[in-house]
């Protein structure tokens, strides 16, 4: 079990003074809502620090109060992330961090207004200087900076991380045994796409969410890959934080962790192009329970 703890320990990660410069820069861009078309929005307003850096919504809303068909992924724990965006379309987090800046649906501007909006504040003249050694304004640099800033929001001191540190009291005999069950790969299955040490395999599976019909469905990955498989599968999302981070999915149609578990017991409707990483469960309510106390202490 000793060794078993130590897979699942996250390694620190170590700011050097010019990374912290930059960090500083991206979170000033980050609460920055000069940086949407009409001046509403910034990438807190969908990513809340007290939403668990997500936004406690079924979908995103976008310019003009529009749904969007997609959940609001927390930032918790990118910094230890390999895939980005729910259909992995990103290939970095400095890529996907300007995204939605230049997305029509979410904050609309183009790459000469950015560029403009940020010379008319003077605050970012030093902000960029300190980062960079140099006040000139980039694309590039805007999505150094703020990617860099999403690396600082780290969850990694837990009552499960502190458990894994030797603190026996840090979880109790029904967390720990929803921590075993967890770990069941034939059982409860969680294991199978969830690795250590962030809860994530960074691949993308279609766990039977929703039917893929007509011109309007969602078939995530197969945008990129163009698989069977990979037919309204999504990013395997890390679970750090998850207790906080309700409604659940990429559709955000579970509303509790209670509601997750039930979907891969009874709740598979869409069974075609399904992930061979799913298996069929049968846990008790006493198995869920624990599960659930288990997934609970990640926040």
């Amino acid at each position: 079990m000793e060794l078993l703890k130590q897979q699942w320990l996250l390694p620190e990660i170590s700011y050097q003074e010019r990374h912290q410069q930059l960090a500083a820069l991206g979170k000033a861009l980050f609460f920055d809502s000069n940086l949407s078309i009409d001046f509403s929005t910034s990438c807190a307003t969908c990513h809340k620090p007290d939403q668990a850096w997500a936004d406690g919504q079924a979908t995103a809303t976008g310019l003009k109060n529009k749904t969007l068909r997609r959940a609001t992924p927390s930032i918790i724990n990118t910094a230890y992330s390999l895939t980005f965006m729910w259909d992995g379309r990103s290939p970095s987090l400095e890529h996907q961090a300007l995204m939605p800046i230049f997305n029509p649906e979410e904050m609309g501007l183009n790459a000469d207004l950015l560029v403009k909006r940020i010379e008319q504040n003077p605050s970012y003249s030093e902000l960029f200087d300190a980062a960079f050694d140099s006040n000139d304004i980039t694309i590039h640099k805007v999505g150094l900076a703020i990617a860099e800033f999403e690396r600082t929001i780290v969850s990694r001191n837990t009552r499960f991380d502190r458990w894994l540190k030797g603190d026996k009291n840090a979880m109790t005999l029904e967390e720990r045994e929803g921590f075993r069950l967890f770990l069941d790969g034939q059982k409860s299955g969680c294991i199978n796409c969830h690795n250590p040490p962030n809860f994530t395999d960074h691949g993308f599976h279609n766990i039977g969410l929703a039917k893929l019909e007509g011109q309007s469905a969602d078939l995530g990955r197969f945008n990129q890959t163009p698989l069977n498989i990979m037919k309204g599968a999504f990013k395997t999302p890390s679970l750090r934080g998850t207790p906080l981070t309700a409604p659940y999915f990429h559709n955000g149609s579970a509303n509790t962790l209670e509601e997750v578990v039930d979907h891969y017991q009874d709740g598979i409707l869409a069974k075609e192009n399904l992930s061979p990483s799913l298996i069929n469960i049968t846990l008790s309510q006493e198995d869920k329970s624990k599960l659930v106390a288990f997934l609970k202490t990640l926040q």
